[in-house]
């Protein structure tokens, strides 16, 4: 046994290691194994999950490329919060999707996530849908598309603006910030993908790519200012397209809202006698700290009781849909999305 281990070929070993270096991953090297991160994940609420093992598989360069494991990270950043020693586990993570996508080595459990980057690929948004229709959901609610006048961008991203159900959430933002009086336009046809779940499945290429022609759109049509529905659109804009040397101001739309009845432009007045709670997403939260705009906005309506759910805040319990698991099925049982809206119904 000894004599084999002698003899092993090392090369295939350093390949990988160099391979999640490159694909900016080499956090690995600080991890020393404390387990902090696997008490953290939400998955270990629903199943057995043990993210330090990969972790410690990429510092030796012996990651099992078949593992639907390798896909299970939702980027949800409790594990980075709670690490004592600041490992960018989430790096780790998407950098070894990042070595296996370009070979299209992504198991068989998860074939939606082929088709979705197909889709986002050829036509700029998931479902494959036209292009021209990206902005019906617009129609009749008075929105203009977007030139060097106006004063902000409305980006919905792929759902609302294409989801029969979530169509509401632009529907209704466009209607607030008509009665608001801002001046604020869309690109309609022009509006692609802002890439943020292809990069945290592993497609970087394709992730390049959807950010320049954004860019490319943005910087012709004279945009500055980008108002986002997404938490995952206002993270990728204002965290991740500075990459490539630019810098808008990314505001969400929950900041907005709130800015807007500070300044008196905004003043609601129908009462809504209910009891509500806040669910804090990952992306808005944790990775960005905006917790108490979206609170204080709901503050204002008239009547509205908040109340706080358990894990509320930095604690926040992830809906499981970061790192492109969006578009992967989670077998019943294992969602823990589940866990949160017991966790909503209970207040």
């Amino acid at each position: 046994m000894k004599k084999s281990m002698e003899t092993l070929p090392l090369e295939p070993f350093k390949v990988v290691i160099d391979g999640i270096k490159e694909s900016g991953g080499d956090a690995f090297k600080f991890c020393y194994q404390c387990g902090k991160c696997d008490t953290a994940c939400p998955w270990n609420r629903v199943r057995k999950f043990l993210v330090r093992r990969i972790v410690n598989q990429a510092k030796f360069g012996v990651i099992p490329f078949e593992s639907e494991d390798l896909w299970l990270c939702a980027t949800c950043g409790n594990c980075v919060k709670r690490c004592p020693r600041g490992v960018e586990i989430i790096d780790v993570m998407r950098a070894v999707c990042r070595l296996l996508v370009p070979d299209g080595v992504v198991p068989a459990s998860i074939p939606n996530l082929r088709s979705v980057m197909t889709s986002i690929a050829s036509v700029g948004n998931p479902w494959g849908q036209e292009p021209n229709d990206r902005a019906n959901w617009a129609k009749d609610l008075g929105v203009k598309e977007f030139d060097e006048n106006t004063e902000v961008l409305y980006f919905p991203c792929c759902y609302p603006s294409y989801d029969p159900r979530l169509r509401k959430v632009s529907q209704a933002t466009a209607d607030i910030l008509n009665r608001a009086e801002v001046n604020f336009g869309i690109l309609g046809p022009k509006e692609i993908c802002c890439g943020e779940s292809v990069r945290k499945a592993g497609n970087e290429t394709l992730f390049k790519r959807l950010a320049r022609e954004n860019i490319k759109t943005f910087i012709e049509a004279g945009v500055k200012k980008i108002l986002v529905s997404s938490p995952h659109c206002f993270h990728t804009f204002k965290n991740e397209y500075p990459e490539f040397r630019v810098n808008f101001e990314v505001v969400h739309v929950t900041q907005y809202l709130f800015q807007l009845i500070r300044e008196g432009r905004l003043k609601p007045t129908k009462e809504y006698a209910k009891r509500v709670t806040y669910h804090d997403p990952c992306y808005l939260g944790r990775h960005n700290g905006i917790y108490d705009e979206p609170r204080e906005v709901l503050k204002k309506i008239p009547g509205l009781e908040l109340k706080e759910m358990a894990d509320a805040r930095e604690d926040s319990l992830c809906c499981g849909m970061g790192g492109g698991r969006v578009w992967m099925e989670t077998a019943k049982g294992e969602r823990f999305s589940d866990l949160r809206l017991e966790q909503a119904i209970g207040v």
